[in-house]
């Protein structure tokens, strides 16, 4: 009996020490597992951000082609109507299938602001359409859209910590809108895009660079 008493702190120690290492084994990798998962999220929110912004994107360029004409000196390609109808469909049906993705995975400000956008680009649809009420500013709806375009980058940026300051476009492209000649020396000051494509019909310079 004394040889056990005398053992005991000794057992104790081991017993302590073996439940203190599974603890810490299983708090470690509790903390690792969360870490796996919150990085797999974030890629999965990143492809919802960007295939809604594609998608968004997509339409946008068609309805640009379709209103060339109501913009004197754009440098979008024409495309014939039902043709460019036809293309808008099809953008419109991909963007509610990603926009349920965005649902699924974006954070609030973020879903916000990709509603904001888009709703934006609708009243350029609704022109391209032949259904916009009246008669509408289109450098004044081209604004928004740029603008809305921002909103939805900078929630995005926010949700997925990006860092790197402002990247901003639509008081540059503004400047290109209202600058005459398609405003050729302020959209120098915007970041160009689809610069490797030659064959982008996007490259509108009064089409906000969507």
């Amino acid at each position: 009996m004394s040889t056990l008493l005398t053992q005991l702190p000794a057992l104790l120690g081991v017993l302590v020490g073996t439940l203190g290492t599974i603890l810490a084994t299983s708090l470690a990798d509790r903390a690792r597992w969360r870490r796996s998962q919150s990085v797999r999220w974030d890629e999965r929110r990143l492809d919802a951000y960007v295939d809604y912004a594609h998608a968004l994107k997509e339409s946008h360029s068609v309805a640009l082609r379709l209103t060339a004409d109501h913009r004197p000196g754009s440098h979008s390609h024409p495309i014939d109507r039902e043709d460019g109808l036809a293309r808008l469909a099809s953008s419109d049906a991909r963007r509610t299938i990603v926009w349920e993705n965005l649902l699924l995975l974006g954070d609030e400000p973020t879903v916000v602001a990709a509603a904001n956008w888009r709703d934006a680009i609708w009243q350029v649809e609704r022109l391209a359409r032949g259904i916009a009420d009246g008669a509408p500013d289109v450098s004044e709806m081209l604004s928004r859209v740029n603008e809305a375009r921002d909103g939805y980058y900078r929630a995005a940026r926010r949700s997925l910590g990006v860092r790197g300051g402002s990247v901003e476009q639509s008081a540059a492209l503004r400047q290109a809108l209202v600058g005459g000649d398609d405003g050729h020396a302020s959209r120098a000051s915007a970041v160009p895009e689809d610069s490797g494509r030659r064959d982008a019909p996007t490259g509108d310079r009064s089409g906000g660079g969507l």
